[in-house]
């Protein structure tokens, strides 16, 4: 078994991992707190580091940074001024904590100023006022740590494909989950907030754009495992009955989310492998059927030291003569267009119904040639095809109906009801 992907039970640490939720909280609304909203709660969260879970610099006092230290299992700040500060995480109470966790803000020169109430938790207890001992399993907690780290080795590769606004890879203190977005770049409709202990204006600006989110819980908030998860805001049509891999996957009608069982991933032969494509796979199908404009949103995965290639320039004039030239193979009931670039291919294709009306039902473009408008390219063939030989094109592809929405010069084309 790959000891990158560690055993975890979240009923043997469930007590554990709760009381860590909250001390991540007490730190995250402080840093919350002190720190100029950014877009999405993002000025709030932390970051997996080779020991734990880090705050960043927060502008507070001489500026101070909190790190959870999940392997000596002890809470570090550090100041601007070079002062350090830590007290040790064990079994306790949240009361105790939060008094420890005030003494150090003061200790490092800063203001422990903050909200004192838990969010996204059952029943919540004002911290200063949660007196119930509370246990602390120190090779559940270095485990959980271990975990983190891989996940965000292959979450971080996953955001390298993606040229439109992306997260970071970063842990939301209200879920506990890591968690990464891709955006359309579209605004979203009011999302309905509604969520337990969180404030309806902070959900509403969360999905105030149109998303895709992959994240992974340790467990909780309705699932009794580790698990990862991906949904879309709003979600389209049909993405719930979508087709994603790996086979271990499935949507959960109570979640409204794709969920994959963490122990799918460990016990897969290649569980890195096996997780970016839960990722990859839920991110289509919601972009696809969103009718994302993926042309322009993603580019071939990241390679250390291989500088990305800038998007080539396409125009009318200029298209078919920068790379490649794009071929279309006609059959009777069905055909296609391809364009080949480096031995790699991309197709389009199509079905016809009649002798006047082709259908667009499917656009695939390897990752490799992502950024390089060859998805447009295949389209505007097409439509310029369709014009020479009189036919009109129904666009079911999600793909090709956004590149001829895009372009009001390509609708004459289109099948007029």
């Amino acid at each position: 078994m790959n000891n990158n992907w560690p055993h975890l039970d979240y009923l043997g640490w469930r007590e554990t991992c709760s009381a860590l939720h909250l001390y991540l909280q007490i730190a995250g609304k402080y840093r919350l707190a002190h720190t100029p909203w950014l877009n999405h709660s993002w000025n709030a969260t932390f970051y997996v580091t080779p020991t734990g879970l880090a705050s960043s610099p927060i502008p507070d006092g001489p500026g101070i940074e909190i790190l959870f230290d999940l392997r000596e299992h002890k809470v570090v700040g550090t100041c601007g001024e070079g002062r350090q500060a830590s007290f040790e995480l064990g079994p306790t109470t949240v009361a105790r904590f939060h008094a420890d966790f005030v003494s150090l803000i003061t200790e490092l020169g800063g203001t422990p100023t903050f909200n004192g109430q838990p969010n996204e938790v059952p029943y919540p207890v004002p911290f200063a006022e949660d007196d119930r001992d509370r246990p602390y399993d120190r090779d559940a907690v270095q485990r959980f740590h271990q975990a983190l780290v891989s996940v965000d080795k292959v979450f971080k590769t996953f955001r390298t494909s993606f040229l439109g606004k992306s997260s970071p890879v970063h842990l939301f203190w209200g879920a506990l989950d890591l968690a990464v977005t891709r955006f359309s770049g579209r605004r979203a409709p009011l999302h309905p907030a509604g969520i337990p202990a969180l404030p309806d204006d902070v959900a509403r600006e969360a999905y105030d754009r149109e998303v895709s989110s992959a994240g992974f819980w340790p467990g909780g908030g309705g699932i009794d495992y580790p698990a990862f998860y991906a949904y879309a805001y709003p979600a389209p049509n049909g993405f719930g009955s979508a087709s994603v891999r790996p086979e271990a996957a499935f949507w959960s009608d109570g979640l409204s989310e794709f969920v994959l069982p963490y122990d799918a991933v460990r016990s897969a032969a290649d569980p890195d492998g096996a997780l970016m494509a839960f990722l990859v796979s839920t991110y289509e199908a919601a972009a696809n059927l969103g009718g994302w404009d993926r042309d322009l949103l993603e580019c071939g995965p990241g390679r250390p030291r291989q500088v990305r290639p800038p998007d080539a320039v396409l125009t009318k004039d200029t298209s078919e003569t920068t790379e490649g030239t794009v071929e279309r193979e006609d059959g009777a009931s069905k055909g296609r267009y391809r364009l080949l670039i480096g031995g790699i291919e991309a197709e389009m294709t199509y079905s016809r119904a009649g002798d006047g009306l082709i259908i667009i039902d499917h656009t695939e473009v390897p990752d490799a040639l992502r950024g390089r408008k060859v998805g447009e390219r295949l389209v505007r063939q097409a439509v310029e095809d369709a014009r020479r030989d009189g036919v009109s094109i129904i666009p079911l592809c999600p793909f090709a109906k956004a590149q001829i929405a895009r372009h009001p010069e390509w609708q004459d084309v289109l099948r007029r009801s």
